[in-house]
């Protein structure tokens, strides 16, 4: 099995000194949602109404996660996407937490929290990707990606 995902990024997961570097740069809310698996309020994250065209990435990794042009307004008070940037970079993880079954989504590459998954999204694939401000970083397009892993994918530019 390949490391690297279709898109071109590496999914070998962060070394444990490359990860306690990557944790220790979280601020608390960052921390409590990526790693203790926590929910920030909703309405008051800050990348809920980012409109510029770009990619939503991994708070934690960098690995990019979501386009801009699947993010859409779902009325939770969260970003809400229809799909992933590629769908080897988000792990669906079953969670019975709070006495009910949801799908959790987590970073492929580094295994932290980001949100959750339900199927009452718009088409065309009817998901709801309904992802936490707090664990997501924002790449405008041009840019380059984010690389807090030192791999060499910093010069990979948003699309």
């Amino acid at each position: 099995m390949s490391d690297t995902s279709v898109s071109g990024f590496d999914l070998s997961p962060p070394s444990e000194d490359q990860r306690a570097r990557l944790e220790a740069g979280l601020d608390p809310e960052a921390r409590r949602i990526l790693l203790a698996h926590g929910t920030e309020a909703p309405f008051c994250g800050t990348l809920l109404g980012e409109k510029r065209n770009g990619t939503f990435c991994c708070g934690l990794c960098g690995l990019p996660l979501f386009k801009a042009g699947t993010k859409f307004d779902s009325g939770t008070g969260w970003p809400s996407f229809n799909a992933p940037f590629d769908p080897a970079h988000v792990v669906e993880v079953r969670d019975t937490s709070y006495g009910r079954e949801r799908i959790e989504t987590r970073c492929a590459r580094c295994d932290s929290h980001q949100g959750h998954v339900f199927p009452d999204g718009p088409p065309p694939t009817g998901l709801r990707y309904c992802i936490n401000s707090a664990a997501l970083s924002f790449t405008a397009s041009g840019e380059a990606f984010p690389d807090p892993l030192e791999r060499g994918e910093g010069s990979i530019v948003a699309p």
